[in-house]
C-alpha cells in the first residue's frame, strides 16, 4: 500500500516511478542540466546520455537506435505516424483500416484524417476482443496504405496475435503499425521478428517517467524520410520531431527499459501469480463474468463485470482506493466504454464493469484488501 493506506490498482493508467528510474534521473534535474544538441563539452556529456537512452529503449524492441524517433509520449507518437505518412507528399494511398477497440488517440486520429478525404475501415471485434482475421485479410485493398492495430488493448488486456495480422498486411503490400503502450516493457518484443514497421509506445506505463515516448520506425520498409514532420525548428530527432530533449524523461526511459529486460519474467510470474487470485474469488460472487479472453490477454489485467453494479459509485465512494471502470469522461459527460460496447457489452454491463490491472509494486495485502472491500460493497 501507499501513503496513508492508499491502494493503487490502475496500472494500465499510469504506473508509479521505479526509485532506481528516479534515481538515474535525478543528475538531468540538478548538475546536468546541459542540452544535448549544445556543442561544448558539458552538452556533449549530456548527448552520450541521450545516446545511451536511446539505445536501451532499443534493446526492449531489439531494433537499431537509428530507427528511434524520441516523443513526448504514446499519443505524440501515434500521430506522427499515421498523419506522418498520410500527408506525406509521396503518399498516394488514401485507405487506412483499424479496430473499433483501440485507443482514443488512434480512433480520434483517425477521424480527423476522414476530414482530409482518408477512407477508414473499422474491423469489429468478437465478444473476447480478438478481430477477424479474414475479415481483416479481405478488407486489405490495392490502395490501403496502413493497418493499425493495437497489441494489447488498454482496457481488457485482450492480447492480438501480431504475428499472424502481420503475415497477412505484408502478403498484401501494406504498411503494419502497432500501438505497443500495454505491451512494451511487461512481455518480450522482437519488432522484425513480429513484421512491425511503426510502433508507438510510452515510459509511463512500465514505472519510467510521464513525458517520454517513442516512435520505431523501420528502417527498410518505411524509412524516416516518408514521415511527415508537424513539430519544425531545429531538426531534432532526424528532423522529425523539433525540440530541446526532456533529458530527464528520457534517461528515466532508458533506464525503464533496462529494468524491464532484467527483471520482466520475474515481475510476470508474480503479477499473474496475484491477479489468478484475485479473479478466483472474484468469480464467486454470482453473476460475475470477465470482460475479454480467458487466456489471450495480459497477466496484470482483470476486467470484471457484476450485475446491478455501478462501478462509478463504488470508485467515487472509496477514497483511497484506484481502479477504473474503462470509461471515457469528455466534457463531464460520461460515456459507456467504447471497447466493452464494441465487445457487445450493453451500457448497464459496460458501467458494471471495474478494470483492474496490478503492477511491480502491488501486494498481496492490497489484493485482500481490495477484494473485501469489493465484497462489501457488492
Amino acid at each position: 500500500m501507499y501513503a496513508h493506506g492508499f491502494i493503487y490498482l490502475d496500472n494500465n493508467a499510469t504506473t508509479p516511478l521505479d526509485p532506481r528510474v528516479l534515481e538515474a534521473m535525478m543528475p538531468y534535474l540538478t548538475d546536468n542540466f546541459a542540452n544535448a544538441a549544445s556543442t561544448h563539452h558539458f552538452g556533449q556529456k549530456a548527448n552520450l546520455a541521450l545516446k545511451k537512452a536511446r539505445k536501451q529503449v532499443a534493446d526492449l524492441l531489439n531494433c537499431d537506435s537509428t530507427e528511434l524517433i524520441f516523443t513526448s509520449g504514446a499519443t505524440e507518437a501515434i500521430n506522427l505516424a499515421l498523419k506522418g505518412l498520410v500527408l506525406h507528399p509521396n503518399n498516394t494511398k488514401k485507405h487506412i483500416i483499424t479496430v473499433q477497440t483501440e485507443h482514443k488517440a488512434v480512433l480520434d486520429t483517425c477521424k480527423y484524417l476522414e476530414t482530409l478525404g482518408i477512407e477508414i475501415t473499422y474491423l469489429p471485434v468478437n465478444s473476447d476482443g480478438l478481430i477477424d482475421l479474414d475479415l481483416l485479410d479481405q478488407s486489405i485493398r490495392p490502395d490501403t496504405l496502413l493497418v493499425a492495430i493495437m497489441y494489447v488493448n488498454n482496457e481488457t488486456g485482450v492480447i492480438q496475435d501480431v504475428q499472424k495480422i502481420s503475415k497477412i498486411i505484408k502478403n498484401k503490400e501494406t504498411l503494419f503499425f502497432c500501438d505497443a503502450t500495454q505491451a512494451l516493457g511487461k512481455i518480450p518484443m522482437d519488432v522484425y521478428e513480429l513484421g512491425i514497421d511503426l510502433l508507438a509506445c510510452s515510459a509511463h506505463k512500465f514505472y519510467g517517467p510521464k513525458g517520454a515516448g517513442a516512435l520505431y520506425i523501420n528502417s527498410e520498409t518505411v524509412g524516416i524520410r516518408n514521415l511527415q514532420s508537424f513539430i519544425h525548428g531545429g531538426g531534432h530527432e532526424s528532423g522529425l520531431r523539433s525540440g530541446t530533449s526532456n533529458m530527464p524523461a528520457l534517461v528515466g526511459f532508458g533506464k525503464a527499459c533496462e529494468l524491464a529486460n532484467q527483471e520482466m519474467a520475474q515481475d510476470a510470474e508474480r503479477i499473474q501469480t496475484l491477479r489468478n487470485q484475485l479473479e478466483t474469488k472474484l468469480l464467486q460472487i454470482e453473476g460475475a463474468f470477465i470482460n475479454g479472453h480467458s487466456s489471450q490477454r495480459l497477466y496484470n489485467t482483470l476486467n470484471i463485470g457484476f450485475p446491478d453494479f455501478d462501478a462509478n459509485v463504488f470508485i467515487g465512494m472509496h477514497k483511497t482506493l484506484a481502479v477504473s471502470n474503462g470509461s471515457a469522461c469528455t466534457s463531464a459527460i460520461v460515456e459507456a466504454s467504447h471497447v466493452l460496447k464494441a465487445m457487445g457489452l450493453t451500457d448497464e454491463q459496460a458501467f458494471g464493469s471495474l478494470r483492474i490491472s496490478l503492477g511491480r509494486f502491488t501486494t498481496q495485502e492490497e489484493i485482500q484488501s481490495f477484494t473485501q472491500q469489493l465484497k462489501a460493497a457488492l
